[in-house]
């Protein structure tokens, strides 16, 4: 899959409007685009993420919730450049406001399809939920995808993840080859056990769901990046780009960003945005940043100033 051209969705638009703003994001991507011709030596166009033995062009993976229409959700996973969206099961299986008409309206030879067990309270029901979503994933004729983003979550007040069902979920998973994406708090003993039990990524979040609180769990995230021997994914809390492009600075290794988009007061402009910030980001942590100093030094050279002992007369 060209990774320049992975999102450019091919469903037919029924709003003018929509189609229009699409026709634009897809413009400006191609005026953009790294030639084919790029040399595959090059480290920038070697730096692709890799889960679970695929390969993908896009750090930035999106949902698929909370828009306010479909048109505006494909213009916006357009303007996105993911590869990779979310789709909550249960949601998709009982036309939940806003998931009606969801599957047919994505391009799926363009779209990995990752389902999530969203609605789960217990390791039991997320079990059964993922084999449903390896189901929906075969439907949309994706029949080597086996992938899962594990969410148990038993209360809804805080909507924090479950970390003993998780845990449990996750091995049953493993041993029946899927390729799981858990999330999980930001605990980094908790993301070795599930590193250990076999899972493809861990998930932790920056702040509690859709709360655009930002990274508030910024040392426990770096403690998980750390010691990690999987890709880090950065999952929820999220609000705006430079919060984006702040953990992809620390050395996470993916973002997946919903409510920021879907909620945005122009959610094309704002996936953009991310977008933008995932790959900035990501640039500035294999740069290496300047290190932290206690003191100023000057930017300039001091020696030969003028006026200076050994330096030009005025």
């Amino acid at each position: 899959m060209d990774p320049a051209h992975a999102c450019d969705l091919k469903v037919a638009d029924s709003s003018a409007a929509a189609t229009v703003a699409e026709s634009e994001i897809l413009a400006r991507r191609e005026a953009v685009a790294v030639p084919e011709t790029v040399s595959a030596t090059d480290p920038a166009a070697c730096d692709s993420l890799m889960i679970g033995g695929r390969r993908f062009g896009s750090r930035l993976m999106t949902g698929t919730g909370k828009y306010p229409s479909l048109s505006v959700m494909r213009a916006s996973l357009a303007a996105s450049r993911c590869e990779i969206v979310t789709v909550a099961v249960r949601r998709v299986q009982s036309s939940a406001p806003g998931h009606g008409g969801l599957i047919e309206a994505i391009d799926w030879s363009a779209i990995w399809m990752l389902p999530n067990t969203a609605g789960c309270a217990t390791a039991e029901e997320a079990v059964r939920v993922a084999r449903l979503g390896r189901e929906l994933a075969r439907l949309v004729g994706q029949e080597d995808n086996n992938f899962v983003k594990l969410e148990v979550i038993p209360e809804g007040r805080h909507l924090l993840p479950d970390p003993f069902g998780t845990l449990q979920a996750a091995e049953q998973l493993v041993a029946e080859g899927f390729t799981v994406l858990p999330y999980i708090n930001a605990d980094p003993l908790l993301a070795k056990r599930l590193e250990e039990a076999g899972c493809a990524t861990v998930m932790p979040l920056a702040s509690p769901i859709g709360s655009a609180q930002g990274i508030r769990n910024a040392a426990n995230i770096a403690l998980i990046i750390e010691s990690a021997g999987v890709p880090v994914v950065v999952d929820a809390g999220i609000g705006v780009p430079s919060e984006a492009a702040q953990a992809m600075e620390m050395g996470a290794d993916a973002l997946l960003i919903n409510s920021a988009i879907a909620l945005a007061g122009d959610p094309a402009a704002m996936a953009e945005a991310m977008a933008m910030a995932t790959e900035a980001g990501r640039i500035a942590w294999r740069a290496g940043r300047l290190p932290l100093r206690q003191e100023a030094r000057a930017s300039s050279p001091v020696q030969g100033l003028v006026g200076q002992a050994g330096g030009r007369s005025a």
